[in-house]
């Protein structure tokens, strides 16, 4: 409780509010049962099927039954949520699966994608970010998700297939980057960071142009596509970047091939 406690008195993130929510899993039944606030709101029963029939358990092969205690949090992006399984992701860096042949390596991000009107899939240390289509449901989602999660940790299996994949290591500074070069990426990594990651994102660092003074970045997990991400940007990465770099002049966005696609749809909408 006291932990749920503090995750509730978060303050607001890059100018973001959150909201706390609540996951019981009973493996004997397969039970899920969460509430939209654990104090004030009934909660709601779903039954998962993780049968040795269904998608879900076949992924994993079967596993020992367990009980999980799994939080989920909102975050900007209402098209994405959190999910805290209690137990570690990842042990360092992030990973981004912005589709489901990235996530073919990660047996859990896999799992995730199996379920239909999963858009994108995030992982940091503690937590999982999920990314749906906008047509789906979270009534529907949440259970499955749930499901997923719980079968993996049971399971037993590595959350990457092979070892040489490649994590986010973006910000560890080189011996041939500059003064300037390796003040961003300290920044971005002590400072901007962990903000970022607290709503359910990260923020990688894709360059530095030393003429224009413009750095470029790559905004993922739930800040991806997030309508409020151009925002946080500018008005408060680009700030915080400009008031303690005086080299750097602007801060653009990268986009990546599934978020190009995005942009263009809703120009065209």
């Amino acid at each position: 409780m006291r932990v749920l406690g503090r995750l509730l008195k978060r303050g607001h993130r890059l100018g973001f509010s959150k909201q706390i929510n609540y996951c019981v899993i009973f493996s004997a039944s397969k039970t899920v049962s969460y509430s939209s606030d654990p104090f004030t709101s009934p909660s709601k029963s779903f039954h998962v099927s993780t049968s040795p029939q269904s998608p879900i358990w076949n992924l994993f092969q079967g596993g020992q039954r367990r009980t999980m205690f799994i939080q989920t949090q909102s975050t900007p992006n209402p098209l994405s949520l959190m999910f805290y399984p209690g137990k570690p992701v990842m042990e360092v860096g992030s990973a981004n699966f912005p589709n489901a042949r990235s996530a073919m390596n990660s047996p859990l991000a896999r799992a995730v994608y199996a379920i239909d009107g999963i858009a994108r899939v995030f992982f940091v240390s503690d937590f999982i970010t999920v990314t749906k289509s906008e047509d789906a449901s979270w009534d529907f989602l949440k259970p499955e998700i749930f499901a997923a999660i719980m079968e993996f940790y049971s399971s037993g299996q590595p959350l990457f297939l092979a070892s040489e994949t490649t994590l986010a290591k973006d910000t560890a500074v080189h011996e041939d980057d500059s003064e300037t070069v390796a003040m961003i990426k300290e920044l971005l990594e002590t400072r901007i960071r962990p903000l970022v990651q607290d709503d359910g994102g990260d923020i990688v660092y894709r360059g530095f142009d030393l003429e224009t003074g413009i750095v470029k970045l790559q905004m993922q997990g739930a800040c991806s596509g997030c309508p409020s991400s151009s925002v946080a940007l500018k008005s408060g990465i680009e700030n915080m970047l400009m008031h303690y770099i005086p080299e750097v002049k602007g801060v653009e966005q990268e986009l990546d091939a599934e978020d190009e696609v995005s942009t263009v749809a809703g120009q065209m909408d």
